[in-house]
């Protein structure tokens, strides 16, 4: 099968990666002029001239990432089947339309607002109860059109700094951990998901997920199996979805948002689950069996940002996954990842911090069920 990808970042090297063992070939379709996957067949096209050249070539197109042009994948979709889908895409790249589909579905949320003034924001500001996080309904990622306040008077600051035209305010979430579920949906309709992870953060950027968890029970773990469910079902969703959640102390999940694609806190997957998110992705589109979502040890990713460890030092460690993007190094940017798997919890712990003290910069870990 040849599969097209739009998209040819990090997620459409390790989805085509995935794919080669299962026969696929692939053809990687870039809109920003700077693709980076550095795999299969890539056609680099910011100006849109070469979709039907990219079209001839695949039998189905999935994509790596939700910001793209939506009337591009509308057009695709017209001439070739994309999963998981445009219906998707658009949920996912409006922030209100999103929380609406949450609330449809009876999925808990923080309370929120949407304006579209200074002036709204500050009233919402008041409403809501100071401090707020403001976030631009569109284009937002990694931090990015992002405005905390801290009292209502902040309005216009806030407003100007993000700069878009309309806004999501949501009240501060007084969590216990950040926390994410990944799914897979066939296309016969069966749904398998993955151990949920604890993903810690810094600088509004991904630095460690951690998986299956030690102190999760399985009613939280099947709440978020069934969230994630109602929106695979309601998208009539095919491929690998993502939901983020905040786990307040009373032991709530509060869905934060959700992804339309293989996510950052699902690359443990790739050496501590028995078939990875992206084998699985891949398996969905191509209508074949999905596989085995149980994780095989326990397991935690790092990302490489900005700069990267040794990779001789780092993989001169037994307990070491080493995935590099074979990318320049630059501040911000996610270089690669490793995966640290063990036997068990304390071993991992272990392994992750010695591991974290041969990477430049990386935070210190703090994961939630060390602090109880």
């Amino acid at each position: 099968m040849r599969i097209g990808i739009l998209g040819a970042g990090q997620l459409g090297r390790m989805l085509a990666l995935a794919g080669m063992p299962l026969g696929q070939r692939f053809v990687l379709y870039d809109t920003t002029g700077s693709p980076s996957a550095g795999i299969g067949e890539v056609i680099s096209d910011p100006e849109r001239t070469r979709v039907e050249a990219f079209l001839d070539q695949v039998d189905l197109v999935t994509f790596e990432f939700e910001h793209l042009p939506l009337d591009l994948v509308e057009f695709i979709e017209a001439r070739k089947p994309v999963l998981p889908g445009s219906r998707a895409l658009a949920v996912c790249q409006h922030r209100g339309e999103e929380k609406a589909l949450f609330d449809r579905l009876g999925i808990p949320t923080p309370e929120y607002r949407l304006v579209d003034s200074a002036e709204a924001l500050r009233d919402a500001a008041t409403e809501l109860g100071t401090p707020v996080v403001a976030k631009s309904v569109t284009e937002g990622y990694d931090g990015k059109g992002q405005g905390i306040l801290r009292q209502p008077e902040e309005a216009e600051q806030v407003w100007d700094g993000i700069g878009h035209t309309q806004l999501i305010v949501e009240t501060m979430v007084d969590f216990v951990r950040e926390v994410s579920i990944i799914a897979v949906r066939g296309r016969d309709g069966e749904v398998r998901c993955y151990p949920m992870a604890e993903n810690q953060h810094a600088e509004g950027i991904l630095r460690y997920s951690l998986a299956p968890l030690p102190d999760l029970d399985s009613a939280t773990q099947q709440r978020a199996n069934d969230y994630i469910r109602s929106l695979l079902e309601a998208l009539d969703y095919v491929g690998v979805l993502t939901l983020e959640l905040f786990q307040t102390r009373d032991g709530r999940l509060l869905a934060n948002e959700m992804a339309p694609r293989v996510h950052n806190s699902g690359h443990w997957t790739q050496d501590g689950a028995v078939t990875s998110q992206f084998e699985n992705h891949l398996r969905a589109v191509a209508g074949l069996p999905l596989g085995d979502t149980a994780a095989r040890f326990p397991s935690c990713m790092i990302n490489m940002i900005g700069r990267e460890g040794d990779p001789a030092a780092l993989l001169s460690r037994s307990d070491v996954h080493l995935h590099r993007y074979d990318k320049g190094e630059r501040p911000g940017r996610k270089l690669g990842h490793v995966n640290v798997v063990a036997e068990d919890h304390t071993a991992l712990l272990k392994g992750v911090r010695e591991c974290v003290a041969q990477l430049p910069d990386a935070p210190p870990v703090a994961f939630s069920f060390e602090r109880d």
